[in-house]
């Protein structure tokens, strides 16, 4: 069950927070600018690349390469040719998980590998192997790892992964908001070098000045009433999220949301995109979670029950162009079936503006939930 009280208690939260999540939610902006810092020292401003790669091969491990791939492919655009290399393996630890590389990868293709880790003994020989097929190569780890060594036997750019002291306590958390936008601040300025997205020097200043100011609004010291972040933790605490997405921007985050309660708080999530959410959820709504179809129990302990578990609708939107929206019908779609729903819109921006207020608003929201639920 969640604390409540926690989060109003600044104090106590920092006290609960042994891994460092919410400090990494609310340096988020800190982190973009060093990351993008450690870039230029390693020279992506200077590259002069030859054109477009023919496919962008992402491979790391865990959720953190994941989100990197998923948010690279979105900022891409339509017929975006960035594909993450799923691992394989019979354990998730840095010894047991293999990458290969297709076998079309070639001399046209880039290879990027992006890992909070930098030990894992198949990345090194990926970046071999990359090598011997003529792909260029560029991976963002820590700094003095294996991994380093690997990518500058290739000839490839190695970018330092921009960390901070807490990082190193214990074992980082691919949903770490931390650990994300120091993987991805390289990775968007190498793109954008090569002419797959846009997010030069000062698109990436205005992403960091944004992740401050959310900071501000969502930081331990605002209270839960007027605290965005902190009401959605309340709102999630006995609830089965429902995230619906709407707009490019909101995919990607609605999905990190989804993934970073499970992995971080604990939690099961449900996500999809509108309109097609509306059919793919409305038997959720309608079956055993709805909140009308278990009334809660004159009779329940209330001290040692825990109370049922409904489904709550969480919508994530960005704004759609030409006004063409689905958010009227999700709304009577929830209501229709007693189903409360919370809603979240980023204020105005261009595309990864936006992509970074819904990822570090939800961010917080995730941390939130896991320190007042003791996960």
């Amino acid at each position: 069950m969640l604390d409540e009280t926690l989060l109003d208690t600044p104090e106590d939260l920092a006290e609960a927070d042994r891994r460092g999540l919410l400090r990494g939610a609310a340096e988020a902006g800190a982190r973009v600018r060093t990351a993008a810092r450690h870039a230029t020292e390693a020279g992506v401003q200077e590259l002069k690349p030859d054109g477009r790669p023919r496919a962008v091969l992402i491979a790391g491990p865990g959720v953190a390469a994941t989100h990197a791939a998923d948010l690279l492919g979105t900022l891409a655009g339509p017929g975006s040719p960035v594909t993450r290399l799923a691992p394989t393996g019979v354990a998730p630890a840095a010894g047991a998980l293999r990458w290969e590389l297709p076998g079309w990868a070639g001399s046209v293709d880039l290879l990027l590998i992006a890992t909070p880790d930098g030990t894992e003994p198949s990345l090194s020989l990926l970046a071999d192997q990359a090598y011997r097929r003529g792909c260029s190569v560029a991976a963002v780890a820590p700094a003095d790892t294996p991994l380093a060594e690997a990518v500058a036997g290739a000839h490839g750019l190695f970018m330092p992964m921009a960390t901070a002291p807490y990082d190193h306590g214990e074992p980082l958390a691919g949903s770490s908001p931390g650990v994300l936008w120091a993987l991805l601040t390289p990775l968007l300025a190498l793109l954008d070098r090569v002419g797959l997205l846009t997010a030069p020097p000062d698109a990436l200043e205005k992403v960091a000045d944004r992740l401050d100011h959310i900071a501000e609004r969502c930081g331990p010291a605002i209270v839960t009433y007027s605290n965005p972040a902190k009401t959605l933790a309340a709102e999630l605490a006995d609830a089965l999220p429902v995230v619906w997405t709407e707009g490019d921007s909101a995919g990607p985050a609605g999905r990190r949301f989804a993934t970073a309660l499970a992995e971080l708080a604990g939690r099961p999530a449900l996500v999809a995109e509108l309109p097609e959410a509306l059919a793919a959820h409305t038997a959720v709504l309608a079956g055993p979670l709805a909140a009308s179809a278990d009334p809660d129990d004159f009779f329940r302990d209330r001290v040692d029950e825990a109370p049922a578990l409904h489904a709550r609708v969480v919508l994530l939107r960005d704004r759609p162009l030409g006004g063409l929206t689905a958010a009227p019908a999700a709304r009577d779609l929830a209501l229709s079936h007693d189903t409360p729903i919370s809603e979240l819109e980023p204020e105005a921006g261009d595309e990864l503006e936006t992509l970074a207020e819904l990822i570090a608003v939800t961010d917080f929201a995730a941390v939130y939930l896991t320190l007042a639920s003791g996960a």
